[in-house]
């Protein structure tokens, strides 16, 4: 009798990655190293009087939740706010309180309305970046700044316009947090 057998040359393609699992510290740590990654980026190409350069912490964060909801707790608004804190300028606890806020309406908007499509994903987050900004101008004026609404008309538009690229960055950032650990060299 003849056995049956897969084909020699396209088993072992596949051989390499049975019982295979991503990385416990890649799958759990990318999201939260990408996300204080991106609120240094920042600091680091434009140094101007006016806020130029979009919330790039806040969009990956929301990107993160919008992806995966259940990736990140709802309370790591805190510690990722403070760590945004420290290096974006903004008073003390401003991030923390208005991330964390986020992170609640995401969740509220995800148990609500678990269906997905991108151009909802794209009004919410327009509507939180909207917010977001208004939020820190209107907190960095009441602790003694004295900046009109028009200096962050731009930073608005910027960072509304480029949320789908942060997402589409994102997205690639989670393929890659699931790759096999034994795949990666």
């Amino acid at each position: 009798m003849t056995s049956l057998r897969w084909p020699r040359g396209g088993s072992d393609q596949f051989r390499k990655r049975i019982n295979r699992a991503p990385s416990p510290f890649i799958a759990r740590g990318l999201p939260w190293l990408s996300i204080m990654l991106a609120s240094l980026v920042p600091g680091w190409l434009v140094i101007a009087s006016a806020p130029v350069m979009p919330p790039l912490g806040f969009l990956v964060l929301v990107a993160w939740r919008q992806l995966r909801p259940g990736l990140l707790p709802v309370w790591a608004g805190l510690p990722l706010g403070l760590f945004d804190d420290l290096y974006s300028g903004q008073p003390l606890g401003s991030a923390v309180l208005l991330w964390s806020l986020a992170m609640i309406v995401l969740e509220v908007i995800e148990a609500r309305f678990p269906w997905r499509n991108i151009i909802v994903e794209w009004l919410v987050a327009a509507a939180l970046i909207l917010a977001y900004i208004l939020l820190c101008l209107a907190i960095a004026n009441a602790v003694g700044g004295s900046s009109p609404i028009q200096v962050i008309v731009p930073q608005t538009i910027v960072a509304i316009l480029v949320y789908p690229l942060i997402a589409r960055m994102v997205g690639g950032l989670d393929r890659a947090r699931l790759i096999p650990f034994r795949d990666i060299g």
